[in-house]
């Protein structure tokens, strides 16, 4: 199944129907406000989660994690999911910040990365699967300030039971790491458009919907880094960052030189592939260190040498 990002903001509003087959409401009284869950009725003794929480991203970054399980942070009530396993939330946690909230802070500083960094996770312990389309959500971001991450009890890293280098350091990489990059990739082109002379370099490939369709070989032989980054301009930028990130330079490299000789079924040569490839690359570079004064590449050497020590 192939992976879809999800990026947008949602509202819910909920309420109590009553049957059209009953002839009217029962009506019992409502009790004591404070007894209802999350309005104060759900009470629990701090333990050493919500301790490593507190002092390891609350105190010094002002983000909080929510693992304690609540169906209503996930919008869609109609999904099958379950609550994460309380022994996989600090690995994970610890993993992202780490590989991520770690190079930033040390290569932007702490300002910066407080005032854009989301400030709100919500844990899943299974993933939430799109029937219609074939897809899985990795992760959503709303607003710009609350992330949700799906799949934390296949989360496994180096040290852990049950940890295999070959599956695991890849499914941590492209899911959880790829996931987080991705989605503070799509705060900060909020925050500051990217150049418009992005948006030309492979205006006529973008596929929409029919991303799905693709494998990212096949999107890489008309100039775009994975399948789901030709579905909008936004995820392109974000996913081209991502990736950039997570396979380091070396890997990324490796990426573009592997795109095979001969022309794609759109007529995009594998000169004009990698040198689209090439644009956009220096397109984020430039991004980065004009409108956030980031030494990308520096950024990128720290994320991957966090990775390196975490596989």
């Amino acid at each position: 199944m192939k992976n879809i990002f999800k990026h947008f903001t949602i509202y819910v509003v909920t309420g109590l129907l009553c049957s059209a087959t009953l002839t009217s409401c029962k009506e019992d009284g409502i009790g004591e406000v404070d007894d209802i869950p999350g309005l104060g009725g759900d009470v629990w003794a701090e333990g050493p989660v919500d301790k490593w929480i507190q002092d390891s991203l609350v105190v010094p970054y002002n983000i909080s994690a929510k693992y304690k399980w609540d169906q209503f942070e996930f919008g869609n009530l109609t999904k099958n999911l379950v609550p994460p396993d309380e022994a996989q939330v600090i690995p994970l946690l610890s993993t992202i910040k780490k590989a991520w909230t770690n190079p930033y802070v040390e290569e932007a500083g702490r300002v910066f990365y407080n005032k854009y960094s989301p400030k709100f996770f919500i844990l899943s312990g299974s993933n939430e699967y799109n029937v219609e389309s074939g897809s899985v959500t990795l992760g959503t971001a709303e607003g710009g300030r609350k992330v949700i991450l799906y799949g934390v009890n296949l989360f496994k890293i180096k040290g852990m039971d049950g940890y295999d280098a070959a599956r695991d350091s890849s499914f941590v990489k492209n899911w959880f790491l790829h996931t987080i990059h991705h989605e503070f990739g799509h705060i900060l082109h909020q925050t500051v458009l990217y150049p418009v002379d992005y948006k030309n370099i492979s205006k006529a490939y973008y596929q929409g919907g029919n991303w799905i369709n693709w494998s990212d070989a096949d999107a890489r032989r008309d100039g775009f880094i994975t399948a789901y980054s030709s579905s909008a301009f936004d995820e392109d930028f974000v996913e081209m960052i991502a990736m950039m990130l997570t396979e380091g330079r070396a890997g990324f490299d490796k990426i573009v030189n592997s795109i095979p000789e001969g022309t794609s079924p759109s007529g995009v040569t594998k000169a004009q592939a990698q040198a689209a490839l090439r644009q956009k690359e220096a397109i984020i570079v430039a991004y980065y260190k004009n409108t956030w004064k980031i030494d990308f590449y520096s950024l990128q050497k720290k994320v991957r040498t966090s990775m390196n020590k975490l596989f």
